[in-house]
């Protein structure tokens, strides 16, 4: 198959999940705007596929989740506040979430999975490869991934997946990838997925984690895809398809990821990631750093 040269320019971030885990602080604010230091996470998110070239960004939502319009959208009382305080500092973090990219919303409706979410954007999309980001996942800004991803789909065409080398204990909690070699050293030939198989069952310790670069004919494929694991659509049994038959879709291949990467859907390494971009901060690193080591050394 020829490789696809469709510059790609879009992402898709699914946001209607209810964030049962992060209750009560998630009955009435949608998981994604739990601060990250001092930004949501989900700002994280964007300005990753900012950094990556995908200025037009669609997030599929649900129900209670306007605040993440609002936080991408204008506040023109708030800013005119701060100018007349002169507080230009402040102006300017507010205005720089609603300035970094295009920004469009779709209601999923029934939360009938991810791969039903992503097929919500198929009207959205059309038919161009485009990306999909987890908010659930924080990807360090040192560490391209989004970008690697890219620059594999240009080369191979067909879709791509972000994949972590994990203990194989923990396997059961993903998507797991059965690969063979390539050329380069951190891009791999996904031959079969299973979504969160037993630890004996699984094909490899590689899981899935929450990037894609997806060919359109995933959507196609989606449409078909009957409930899965869950009584949800799965949008791993879809990249089987595409895995398994070539000319369906493209080969699917796997960057592995060795990188910096925050689990922010899990309160222990939610907490863990705030701690650690917090002491990696230039305004409030050295301080932070101070009182942590007094704590963990004098109070603990």
């Amino acid at each position: 198959m020829t490789p696809s040269r469709t510059r790609i320019s879009k992402a898709v971030i699914p946001a209607a999940g209810l964030g049962t885990r992060f209750l009560p602080a998630t009955k009435a604010t949608p998981k994604e705007m739990l601060p990250v230091v001092d930004k949501p996470a989900i700002q994280y998110v964007v300005e990753e596929a900012v950094s990556a070239g995908l200025s037009d960004v669609l997030m599929v939502t649900g129900r209670n989740k306007r605040p993440l319009e609002d936080h991408f959208d204008r506040n023109y009382e708030l800013e005119e506040a701060l100018r007349r305080k002169k507080d230009e500092s402040r102006l300017a973090r507010v205005q720089e979430s609603s300035d970094l990219a295009t920004m469009h919303y779709v209601r999923q409706g029934d939360p009938r999975g991810l791969g039903h979410a992503v097929l919500c954007a198929a009207p959205h999309v059309g038919d161009q490869p485009f990306a999909v980001l987890l908010g659930d996942d924080l990807i360090d800004p040192r560490d391209p991934l989004l970008s690697r991803m890219i620059q594999t789909q240009e080369l191979h065409g067909g879709s791509v997946v972000a994949l972590m080398e994990v203990d194989p204990a923990q396997i059961h909690l993903y998507g797991c990838a059965a690969v063979k070699g390539t050329d380069a050293d951190d891009v791999v030939r996904v031959t079969d997925l299973v979504e969160k198989p037993d630890a004996a069952d699984a094909p490899s310790n590689y899981a899935i984690i929450g990037r894609y670069v997806l060919d359109p004919a995933v959507f196609e494929v989606l449409s078909k895809t009957e409930p899965g694991r869950g009584g949800e659509i799965q949008l791993t049994d879809a990249l089987q398809t595409l895995a398994g038959d070539e000319t369906v879709g493209g080969p699917v291949h796997g960057v592995v990821f060795q990188g910096r990467r925050y689990d922010t859907g899990d309160r222990g390494d939610y907490l863990r990631a705030i701690v650690r971009l917090a002491c990696e901060r230039e305004d409030l690193g050295p301080d932070f750093r101070a009182w942590l080591h007094h704590y963990v050394t004098e109070e603990m």
